[in-house]
């Protein structure tokens, strides 16, 4: 089978999207032999440069495997919007120059980094007779309600019709969760035949429940504190601005810390509200590269799981499944009906505040500091749990589904 996936984040990018894809990728053909070609494009944040030539509009080159097409457009700083949009557009341009010599593939895939690019795969696929799968990363236009510095009406509704026009021509759709199925199929209009759940992933032989005293804890001196970290995006959807405020109403905790781990658009505002509130129990801690997420991970105590109110199922936080996997119970300040939410109930792996709620977010915090048994016991049934969110769980439910798409009979 041939498979052909276009997302602008890949290998060595360390977006999260770009760390999913490249695992996936490189199983399918690993453990299943599968043909695959990534069209990519250049990192914006890699701990190392590509091999491939950047002068060309498009460049080849392969690791592990994995035949690697980069899509050479801008790589601005993605600050403000015009720098997003020209690394969009740019790369949206060398994409679809880039989908020309792709051969015959079985199954073209995309995500949706940036949000237009399902049009130059849904173009390379119907030239080539292959099957067209969406896969839904997020959903727009309602993740770039998020974006602060530009609101535009026709922009918003272009990208609406783009979306639905995706969502119709279709042969699958891949929804992260169950809420985003629903908002795929009630919303958005979807075929419900054609739209799949497969959640994103934790590698449970990689992340594994680890020791509070270790180095990470040491350098930060968090080994005797309560750790409520998060980790990852410091952005908009995250409502962190929350978290401060719950920070404000804990200080009698006198062990606790709410270490924030990570960095974006959101960090140097949130820094700023922490020292205009005189706030000493919230640390900012740089961002971890994957190879050192284990010591990270184990230093925190629980996590937190936050989510603007009314953007559920649009975006899946994709974090949870790593602190799943680390065997740590965490805090969804989510809609009741989000991902994070529903499987804190189910499972008993952590507790559910009201989205923009700091009070109930503080109330949440102070049941797992009182109370760290039950801290303890909540992280012994997530790591249990972690194991339904596997990666090796999730890479065969897409390659039985490329299958399937594809009309190519397993092999016996």
């Amino acid at each position: 089978m041939k498979v052909c996936f276009f997302n602008r984040s890949y290998w060595p990018d360390q977006a999260a999207t770009g760390q999913f894809l490249t695992e996936l990728a490189e199983d399918l053909v690993s453990r299943y032999g599968t043909e695959v070609t990534v069209v990519a494009g250049r990192s914006l944040n890699a701990a190392r440069e590509e091999t491939g030539s950047r002068w060309r509009l498009v460049s080849r080159e392969t690791h592990r495997g994995v035949a690697i097409r980069r899509a050479n457009g801008t790589r601005m700083r993605p600050v403000r919007f015009a720098a997003r949009a020209s690394n969009y557009v740019s790369y949206f341009g060398a994409a679809t120059v880039a989908s020309f010599g792709l051969g015959r593939p079985d199954v073209i895939v995309s995500l949706t980094d940036p949000p237009i690019l399902g049009l130059a795969a849904l173009w390379a696929a119907r030239r080539t007779g292959a099957r067209f799968v969406f896969l839904c990363e997020d959903i727009f236009p309602e993740v770039a309600s998020l974006i602060e510095d530009f609101q535009n009406r026709a922009v918003n509704g272009a990208l609406d019709r783009i979306n639905r026009y995706l969502l119709r021509n279709a042969d699958g759709i891949i929804a992260l969760g169950d809420r985003m199925r629903r908002r795929l199929v009630e919303e958005k209009g979807a075929d419900p035949a054609r739209v799949h759940v497969i959640h994103n992933w934790a590698d449970c032989d990689a992340i594994v429940p680890g020791p509070k005293d270790n180095a990470f804890s040491r350098e930060h001196g968090l080994v005797d504190k309560f750790v409520l970290m998060h980790s990852g995006n410091v952005g908009l959807s995250q409502n962190l601005d929350v978290l401060i405020e719950a920070a404000d109403r804990l200080r009698s905790k006198e062990r606790l810390v709410i270490a924030i781990v990570g960095d974006g658009s959101k960090r140097e505002a949130l820094e700023a509200m922490t020292a205009a509130r005189g706030l000493r129990n919230v640390r900012f801690l740089p961002y971890q590269p994957k190879a050192l997420l284990h010591d990270s991970f184990a230093a925190a105590d629980a996590f937190l799981v936050s989510l603007k109110a009314g953007i559920e199922g649009f975006i899946v936080p994709s974090k949870v499944y790593g602190i799943l996997a680390a065997g740590r119970p965490y805090i969804a300040a989510t809609d009741p009906s989000s991902e994070p939410a529903q499987i804190a109930r189910e499972s008993g792996c952590g507790l559910v505040a009201a989205a923009g709620d700091p009070a109930a977010l503080a109330d949440a915090i102070a049941t797992l500091y009182d109370d760290p048994a039950m801290t303890r016991e909540m992280g012994a049934r997530a790591r249990t749990v972690a194991r339904q969110y596997d990666r090796k769980v999730a890479v065969q439910a897409y390659h039985d589904l490329f299958e399937r798409v594809a009309g190519v009979a397993r092999a016996a």
